[in-house]
């Protein structure tokens, strides 16, 4: 059990948090039963039980009742997620929210609900128990799987999936822009460009903090398509903003002061150092390029980066980079870096310069 936020003076104290923590054999009993923390996160946010239980505590027969499921299975699911600090329950019984079930509130402004979904559809729990083929050939086992590759699938044969990726990747990048936003000094910079920028959250960000900023967005036709409202025709930043469909692993046509390249260089090596050469080719000397990218290594939040590493590698063969090897591909490039610091617990941002 966990300790919760604190609730109404008339709210139950929380049951205590163990104060032992488990010994390594009773660690690694848990570890494997890893399927079923993430199964119950699943669960939870499927029947929107966080969306369910208000600031005061409420009985698992209440919350049931609230759902649509039987009162006895949904205590003993919320009793599981109790155990990792989703949810408390209360000397009498009741359950309350704790600050990571509340991110499972699809109304929170940090909501990770979508995420959740995603990161446990149906597809992950056939690719998960093949991790030891891909390490072994080094390359994804999708297809050996689902009979073609990943986007094919997840656009031809998983509608419902596809849908929640790209809710999922929507709600990862707004939270991520106000960071990126909040972090760079963009004194003495008139014009920016998002490469590869999906549909232009940090962008736009960057533009409703700095009215003098103007901005391109550059990526696939399929994604600038769907590019934030606030960026198209008519919409509040459209007089700053152009937007170019294109592929920046073959040529980046725009010129800027500065350019960000966010979370899209974790392919292959090859595209990986075609983007870069692009970027350096189309930029004037002294431009600023700010590369931003989850690190596997030097970061506080190493079992997220570390997860998220493997799923690549089984999804598309991709792989997340350590600061080494990032640093190795940026300057293969021709950029000159200089300084390394994160943007948040989980994004690292690498500041660079196109040499004269």
């Amino acid at each position: 059990m966990t300790t919760i936020s604190p609730t109404p003076a008339s709210a139950p104290a929380a049951l205590p948090h163990p104060a032992t923590p488990p010994q390594p054999a009773m660690q690694l009993r848990e570890l494997v039963f890893g399927a079923a923390r993430a199964a119950a996160v699943r669960a939870a946010a499927r029947l929107r039980v966080a969306d369910a239980l208000d600031e005061t505590p409420a009985t698992a027969q209440e919350l049931a009742e609230r759902v649509g499921t039987e009162e006895v299975p949904l205590r003993r699911l919320l009793r599981a997620l109790c155990c990792y600090g989703i949810f408390a329950e209360t000397a009498d019984g009741r359950f309350a929210h704790t600050e990571m079930s509340r991110l499972l509130r699809e109304d929170d402004p940090h909501s990770l609900r979508d995420i959740s979904l995603w990161c446990t559809e149906p597809w992950t729990w056939d690719v998960w128990p093949r991790l030891d083929d891909a390490v072994r050939t080094g390359r994804s086992v999708f297809q050996d799987v689902h009979g073609k590759g990943f986007f094919d699938y997840l656009h031809q044969d998983a509608h419902e999936s596809a849908q929640i990726f790209n809710r999922a990747m929507t709600t990862s990048s707004v939270q991520s822009a106000l960071d990126v936003a909040e972090l760079l000094d963009l004194t003495g910079v008139s014009s920016v460009a998002d490469i590869g920028g999906g549909q232009g959250h940090v962008l736009a960000s960057l533009l409703e903090k700095h009215p003098a900023l103007h901005g391109t967005l550059m990526d696939l036709p399929g994604v600038v398509a769907r590019a934030d409202a606030r960026l198209r025709d008519e919409g509040a930043l459209a007089g700053r903003t152009r937007i170019v469909a294109g592929d920046c692993r073959e040529a980046i046509p725009v010129e800027a002061g500065l350019y960000i390249i966010k979370n899209i260089l974790e392919w292959d090596d090859d595209s990986t150092r075609r983007t870069l050469r692009n970027v350096v080719a189309a930029a004037r000397p002294g431009a600023r390029v700010v590369v931003i990218e989850n690190l596997v290594d030097d970061t506080p939040s190493m079992r997220f980066t570390t997860a998220m590493d493997l799923l690549l590698l089984l999804n598309v063969g991709g792989a997340k980079h350590t600061r080494e090897s990032l640093v190795t591909r940026i300057s293969d490039a021709g950029l000159l870096i200089g300084d390394v610091v994160p943007v948040n617990a989980y994004l690292h941002a690498f500041e660079c310069v196109v040499p004269d």
